[in-house]
């Protein structure tokens, strides 16, 4: 049985002299069940920015509606890195709740960030995690449109927490973000002191499954005016591959004897060494 977790330092919400935003007020209603989120009753997302009349605002400094990026939270003691390149984490007969939650990966501007490396994991229906393999692990890219889809299951509870996930977070060429997200109505969302109502997803039933949706924001400068980079070319490998080293789409680097490409802009993190991440680096 999975031990809980630790707090963390984060501030709590509604911390005072913090400015709280809609999304933020209509987040900790649902958390009390103010809010039905099941029934048609949605959280703001990132994604809808719009003014009176349905006018599209243009793009400010911050995303949503006065929140800043992605509230991040502790990693846990569960994370194992090296997880599977997948989108689905169940096969036919897993047993649980499905669960799919679909959402954008945004940067300050509200626009899309394509490529950003997504990392799921989570216990299973009876709340254990499992430590030896890789059940209800996996990562993922965000697409061309900064999309993503998730298939598993509502996670189990445990001993100290509420039902959640954890993810983890790269943009090209930016430092990871570790969060988790939350389930509105749930009553130990009043007891968890690690819950925080920023980070509740948008749910509705879907069948005999649910259907969640969160828009990530990461703290990633966009400017309207800034050209695309244009990839700079292949070039010979230049070193072995090193965790924390910043590489750029084209770079080479050589791993375990092997040479590898670089495929997009990011930051190594120890468990997305080249042979365990195709969507970043190609075998030459």
């Amino acid at each position: 049985m999975p031990l809980p977790e630790e707090p963390n330092a984060i501030p709590a919400t509604g911390e005072s002299g913090r400015r709280v935003s809609r999304k933020t007020v209509l987040r900790a209603a649902a958390a009390l069940g103010a809010a039905p989120l099941l029934i048609g009753a949605p959280v703001a997302l990132a994604r809808d920015r719009t003014g009176p009349a349905g006018a599209t605002l243009a793009p400010t400094p911050d995303c949503h509606d006065g929140d800043g990026p992605t509230v991040e939270q502790m990693e846990g003691p569960y994370f194992k890195p090296n997880s599977p390149l997948r989108d689905s984490l169940v096969t036919s007969g897993t047993p649980g709740t499905r669960l799919t939650v679909t959402g954008y990966v945004f940067g300050r501007g509200c626009r899309p960030i394509p490529g950003v490396l997504i990392d799921f994991w989570q216990a299973d229906h009876a709340g254990a995690y499992d430590n030896s393999g890789y059940r209800f692990r996996g990562h993922q890219f965000s697409t061309a449109q900064g999309s993503f889809s998730l298939t598993t299951i509502v996670p189990g509870l445990y001993p100290g927490r509420t039902r959640h996930l954890h993810v983890k977070l790269q943009a090209p060429g930016r430092r990871v973000v570790t969060t988790q997200l939350y389930f509105p109505g749930e009553p130990r969302n009043n007891t968890d002191s690690l819950f925080d109502s920023r980070l509740l997803m948008n749910l509705r039933q879907a069948g005999p499954g649910q259907e969640g949706t969160f828009d990530f924001v990461l703290d990633v400068p966009q400017d309207p005016t800034t050209p695309p980079t244009t990839p700079p070319p292949t070039t010979p490998p230049t070193g072995t591959w090193t965790a924390g080293r910043a590489y750029r789409a084209g770079d080479g680097a050589t791993y375990a004897g092997l040479a590898y490409r670089c495929l997009q802009a990011h930051t190594a993190v120890a468990g997305w060494e080249p042979p365990n991440v195709p969507a970043l680096w190609q075998r030459l």
